[in-house]
Parts: structure tokens; sequence; C-alpha cells
């Protein structure tokens, strides 16, 4: 009796597809995409792998076409635009008459998605009747995906669920209820962060975006993560979907869900958020991770989603960030909250003061202590409540009233010897070529004259000597010059400083302005 199952023509015409439907050659064929897929895991490393290709399933072939498919849009787009050139040549490699892919999205008429054997993905049969079923499936199947990245990301759609064990790596961290806009002093130190952060905050959502990203920096204690949680509270007001985390939040989170094998998962609810909040990003660690963010920030901001973070110091100055994470960071609205003037360190121990007395009726506090304290406590806020508390502390447990020389006691660990000033490479360039009658944009420039290339190694010194800029940073901040430019200017300024009293004192005049 003749075979009756269906053997693929070789008169049939170039770009009919032929699927894997239990026919003779499917070992073979199974084999050969395990293969494929081990090359894949090796270019691409585990990670990248495990989180893009792991649900990639081999549909179906044609004399010159591989038709693949994944689960849902995302992926179809994601590696569609960041990977397809890329596998092609470990398809050919094994299927060498394959020119082009196709990459489709699984319908409901599919079998359940991302089987495996061994961590390998196997090939799969389309339909469920017979191979003819599966290839008019496929016929319908574009050779090249029509949704578009943005379009994958921006389409309002319901968040993914949550599965067991994913809950804890997506869930933000705990907001405190008291960083409120309504319990923020104002500053002229802070006054445009919170001018910019409110103009979100009272935004409707999916309306105009005018500071994307918002990037805020400023040392410890200044308002910053105030300005973050404030801006989280007033979205969820307006039943945004907002996440706060810090960056360590954030690494928990990605690795969690690489262990849990729920990474997809984890990046497609991220991506439907409305606002992401992200405080602390100078602790961003880890190659992969970074990768991660830089790829959320982008399909947020193109998705026109709004982004909030902030550091202890401005994106270029984030040497351990990836180079493209600063550029994004930078590529928004970026503002300094300085430290407090004293005026708003007066507030702001009165606002402490009048809390303390809600529970400490008789709490009281000269208004000469207040003054004094201000004066003399001057880092930062955290330093002013734990000021407040010392204060409280000797005048309940000792029930003796509040001083001069009770606070004098009570705060003197808290008074500290004033930092020195934080010198900024962009300073240094400022004041020398101001000294040498240069232009900055010179010194920055491929100029080698004797009146560019000396003011531009004095600066290159004081860069060194004055901040703590590796010596590759500080030449990527004098046009992108290698760090053995800047090594031999140092050593050359040396060498002259020790042999030259004259510049020895020129010097060390623009030392002392810098640091003044």
């Amino acid at each position: 009796m003749a075979d009756s199952r269906r053997q693929p023509s070789t008169a049939e015409p170039a770009g009919t597809p032929i699927a894997f439907a239990g026919d003779d050659s499917e070992a073979r064929k199974s084999e050969a995409w395990a293969r494929v897929c081990r090359r894949l895991r090796a270019e691409f490393g585990e990670e990248v792998f495990s989180s893009w290709f792991r649900c990639l399933e081999l549909d179906a072939l044609s004399q010159n076409d591989a038709y693949l498919s994944v689960p849902t849009k995302f992926l179809q787009s994601w590696i569609r635009l960041h990977y397809a050139d890329r596998m092609l040549p470990a398809l050919a490699n094994e299927f060498p008459a394959v020119k082009r892919l196709s990459i489709s999205v699984r319908t409901s008429a599919r079998p359940p998605a991302c089987r495996s054997t061994g961590g390998v993905p196997t090939i799969a049969a389309i339909g469920t009747a017979s191979s003819s079923q599966g290839r008019a499936l496929m016929a319908n199947a574009p050779v090249v995906a029509a949704a578009s990245f943005e379009a994958a990301i921006s389409a309002p759609k319901k968040l993914p669920a949550i599965h067991a064990g994913e809950e804890d790596s997506l869930a933000g961290s705990p907001l405190d209820r008291r960083l409120i806009f309504a319990n923020f002093l104002v500053g002229s130190s802070n006054q445009l962060a919170h001018a910019a952060a409110l103009r979100i905050a009272s935004a409707p959502a999916r309306g105009t975006l005018e500071y994307n990203p918002l990037y805020l920096h400023a040392s410890v204690g200044l308002g910053k993560t105030h300005l973050l949680q404030a801006v989280a509270h007033a979205a969820a007001s307006e039943k945004q979907r907002v996440i706060y985390l810090t960056a360590e939040r954030f690494m928990y989170g990605f690795v969690s869900a690489l262990k849990a094998q729920t990474a997809i998962a984890f990046k497609e609810r991220l991506r439907a958020i409305d606002v992401l909040v992200i405080d602390d990003i100078q602790f961003l660690q880890g190659k992969s991770i970074q990768q991660e963010f830089c790829h959320t920030l982008n399909a947020l901001i193109d998705s026109r989603r709004q982004i909030i973070t902030a550091a202890d110091r401005p994106p270029a100055d984030l040497e351990s960030l990836d180079e493209r994470v600063r550029s994004r960071l930078a590529g928004g609205l970026c503002i300094e909250i300085g430290a407090l003037d004293e005026t708003l360190r007066i507030k702001i121990l009165e606002s402490r003061i009048a809390a303390a007395k809600l529970a400490h009726p008789t709490f009281n506090v000269p208004a000469a202590v207040i003054a004094y304290v201000a004066s003399v406590i001057r880092t930062n806020g955290r330093d002013l409540e734990g000021a407040i508390n010392r204060l409280l502390a000797h005048a309940s447990l000792n029930s003796v009233p509040i001083s001069m020389e009770t606070a004098e006691l009570a705060i003197r660990d808290l008074v500290r010897a004033p930092e020195p000033k934080r010198v900024k490479i962009e300073d240094i360039q400022k004041l020398v070529a101001t000294h040498f009658n240069v232009t900055r944009a010179d010194m920055l420039s491929s100029r080698r004259t004797a009146t560019v290339v000396r003011p531009r190694q004095i600066a290159m010194y004081l860069a060194k000597i004055l901040t703590p800029r590796s010596l590759p940073e500080i030449g990527r901040r004098f046009g992108g010059r290698d760090h053995t430019t800047v090594l031999h200017a140092v050593r050359k300024i040396t060498g002259l400083v020790a042999a030259d009293n004259a510049l020895a004192e020129e010097i060390e005049l623009l030392k002392h302005m810098l640091l003044e």
C-alpha cells in the first residue's frame, strides 16, 4: 500500500513553506535546529539567549526562507530589530538554502510556547491535524514582521499576569507617606528641581512630556528622594501606573527574574508602566543589568512614558555606568540641587520642631538656638533632623529647658569642619583658559601650538591632583584624548614645577582660586 503521507515535491515553487509534520527528515531537522540554538547561545551568551531566544521556535522551511515564531509581539519586534541579521548566518550554516527569515507571533491555534528539551527549543509542528493545515497557517505569516517596536510597547494593554515567584521581583520599593509635595520645603537651592518635579506630577497621563528623562543630582540629604517619592505619590493618585525603585531593587528584581526564568514577563511589565522612578542610579552595577536598564530607558522614552532618576553626581561623572546609559540620562533635563542656604535650614528646623511638638507639647526651642543650629550644621537635612532629635532627647530625658549650652552639648557630634570644595574639571578648564587668555574650545581642540598646549597640560595636571577622576576619564573630558596624553602632561608639568619657581607659584595661585 502506498505511503499516504505527503512528501515535499521538488517541483514546488520557491517560497512555498514546507511544514515539519513527522516526515522522515524530522529528526535531522530537529538536530540541525538544536545546533543552531547552541550557536546562538555561544554567540550571544546564556543571559541573552535565555531572555530572547528561549521561546523561539522553527516552524517551517521553504527553499529560501526560514519561518520562526515567538509567543508575543514584543519578542517578535525586539528580535527582528536587534538580532535577525546576526541569526541568519547561524541558520544558513545548517540550512544552506535559507536566505531570509520570517518571525511571526504564535496564535491561540498554536501549541503552548517555550517547549524545550535540555534547555534547547524544539521544532514545533504547525496546526493540529495535518501538515497541509500547517502550510496554510504559515502562508499568512509575513516575511517581515509588521508591528514596529514602538507600537509593540506603546499600545494600550493589560499588564501580564504575575506568576508564582514573580511578584517579589516586580514589586517597587516602599514609599514613605510623609514624602509628598506638601511637606517639601522650597529654597533657592532646590526651587528649579521642585518646579520641574511638580510640573511632571501635574501633567496629564500620556500627555506631552516636556522633561524626559528628568535627572536630579545632589549630595546626600538634600531632598532628591523626597522629590522622587512625591512624584510617585502624585502619579499614583492620578491612577497612573507608576513604580519607584532604588538601583539596588532594580538589580535584585532583574536577577531574580533571570533565575526564575521570568525575565520576559519582567521586561514586559516594566515597559508597560506610565512613570518609572529610579533612585541612587550611581549604584547600578553589572554589564547585563546596565544593558537591560538602557533597553528599558529606550523603550519607555520611545513610547512616551515618563522617567525620573536621581544620583549623587551628574551623568558625565558616573564612570561606572555604560556610556549609552549616561548619554540617555544626559539627553533629558539635568538639575543639580545645591547646598541648603541658611534660610532654608531654619525653615527645616522649624518644621521638624513643629512636628515634634505634636507628640511633646512642652518641647520648645528658642529662636537663638534655632539660629545657632542652622549656622553650625550646614551639611544636609538629615543632620538637621538629627539635631532636633538630640535636642528633644535632652529636653525630655533630663527634664531641662533647651538653652544654648544644652544645644552645644547635644549636637557637638554633628558639628563638622567644612569639607573642601569639590572641584569640577569644567571649572578647571574655564579658569585656566581665562588665566592664559585662550578659549576652552581651543584646549579641547586638536591644536598643538605652544600657546594652547601649555595651558592644556596645566589644566590636565590640575584635574589629576584636584579631582578623583581617572586618567582615561580626564582624557575624555579634554576632547577624547588617550590616557597616555594625560599622563605625559602630568609628568611634564610636575617636572617644570620642580625647576621653575614662577610656574610653581602660578599653579599654586590657580589651585587656591579653585579651592576657595
